[in-house]
């Protein structure tokens, strides 16, 4: 059983919108996903939550709008369109780009990105454009590195390493691991850095409940 101070998998279905002008209210804290339409975004999201979730499919491209499921009133995940996929209408893709990007500039409760890349092909250029837009934003990324299976333990370490390295340079708040949806690989890290992302760290955590405990001991004046 995950182990994480948010149960992920009590997430709900909210909506599904074509733009940001149909998303819930702009309150709160909202964690999206992103990635290359075949990064297996959809399987870590169902991952996360023990749920079928998202809709997953062979043919990559699937999610078209903006998806948001609720964990708690003023917390929920998002799912993005899917990038860099060629095999579509140029003006679907167009329009699926036009969507994500308005949300990625406008959403003022975005509080963090998970950006997903398959492990064998990491940092295509539109994974870098997303990534450097984080980073100029001061909005934090964790970088997955999907089907980590497919790679043995050695290969994938060392992909893990070149990735961080290639990152560094951009000095912003970028964490990467490896993750497998088959195999719940990284589970518990997505799982403690989305904790951090919405509740805070948990020493500062720990913080406020023991500065508040110590208020509600204090006598009335």
């Amino acid at each position: 059983m995950l182990k994480s101070r948010i149960k992920y998998n009590t997430a709900s279905f909210v909506t599904s919108a074509p733009d940001i002008s149909r998303l819930p209210a702009d309150t709160g804290i909202e964690v999206a996903f992103a990635g290359r339409s075949n990064a297996g975004k959809s399987s870590a999201l169902n991952t996360l939550t023990d749920q079928k979730l998202a809709r997953t499919s062979k043919t990559p491209g699937r999610t078209q709008l903006i998806n948001t499921f609720e964990l708690d009133a003023d917390k929920r995940l998002i799912d993005l369109p899917g990038y860099g996929f060629a095999k579509v209408p140029i003006e679907m893709k167009k329009k699926w780009q036009k969507s994500l990007g308005e949300y990625l500039q406008k959403r003022q409760s975005l509080k963090g990105i998970v950006v997903l890349m398959d492990i064998r092909h990491p940092l295509k250029d539109l994974d870098r454009d997303l990534i450097d837009w984080a980073v100029g934003s001061e909005i934090p990324v964790l970088a997955l590195l999907t089907k980590a299976d497919k790679l043995k333990q050695g290969a994938r370490k060392a992909q893990v390493l070149q990735v961080r390295r290639e990152l560094s340079s951009l000095e912003g708040d970028i964490t990467v691991h490896a993750f497998s949806s088959l195999k719940g690989t990284g589970l518990p890290e997505v799982a403690k850095k989305l904790d951090e992302w919405f509740l805070g760290p948990i020493e500062m955590q720990e913080a406020e409940a023991e500065s508040e405990s110590e208020s509600d001991q204090q006598p009335d004046a």
